[in-house]
């Protein structure tokens, strides 16, 4: 479970953007506890964004979305797009995700963590998502790449853009097949699949 504060933020969606800046000002990201998160890929024309909670150990250490090689995170994107975005160099993928107007983030900017699982999470502060409707005014849908950034999807809702809470691409959930999270990884790109879907636990 997320701490308390995110929590609260997740019941009163107003009070979101606002905890987030005031914690941010009042806060030195150069703290050595504090862990900061990796800079959107997106674009005016994306129209899909994935939302993680917050990279891992390893895509902190290189600085890449989803560095882990068991991750399979580029593997389920390629699969949607009809294109091997696994095998090519990482600063090849997000020009070839920018093309087919998907966008890459997080829902928390910086936390407290030690390793690299959610429930480890503290302090967390959220992005300033005030900023899509000027960065991505073609932005329709929003998924949440696991439960623990699903917690937001309900403010996305709210905000008007379609959400599709997704089974976590992390090695760390592999209670589902990769056919079976793909199945579900359709939705983000045929709304079809939203008729008669029923909540499942990932």
């Amino acid at each position: 479970m997320w701490g308390s504060p995110l929590r609260r933020c997740v019941q009163a969606p107003a009070v979101f953007f606002v905890r987030y800046n005031r914690f941010m000002a009042s806060t030195s990201l150069e703290s050595t506890s504090l862990l900061t998160g990796l800079a959107p890929v997106i674009a005016p024309d994306t129209r899909i964004l994935i939302l993680g909670s917050f990279p891992g150990a390893q895509s902190l250490a290189a600085q890449q979305y989803y560095a882990h090689p068991r991750n399979q995170f580029w593997k389920l994107v390629g699969a949607l797009v009809d294109e091997d975005l696994y095998d090519l160099p990482y600063d090849e993928r997000l020009p070839r995700l920018l093309a087919h107007r998907f966008g890459l983030w997080d829902v928390l900017a910086a936390c407290e963590r030690e390793g690299s699982l959610d429930s480890a999470i503290r302090k967390p502060a959220a992005n300033d998502f005030e900023r899509l409707r000027h960065l991505c005014p073609e932005l329709q849908t929003v998924g949440f790449n696991g439960q623990a950034s699903g917690k937001f999807a309900p403010q996305f809702e709210q905000a008007g853009y379609r959400s599709v809470v997704l089974p976590s691409s992390s090695p760390a959930h592999m209670a589902m097949s990769f056919e079976q999270k793909l199945a579900i990884w359709r939705r983000l790109v045929d709304p079809a699949l939203d008729i008669g879907a029923t909540a499942q636990l990932f």
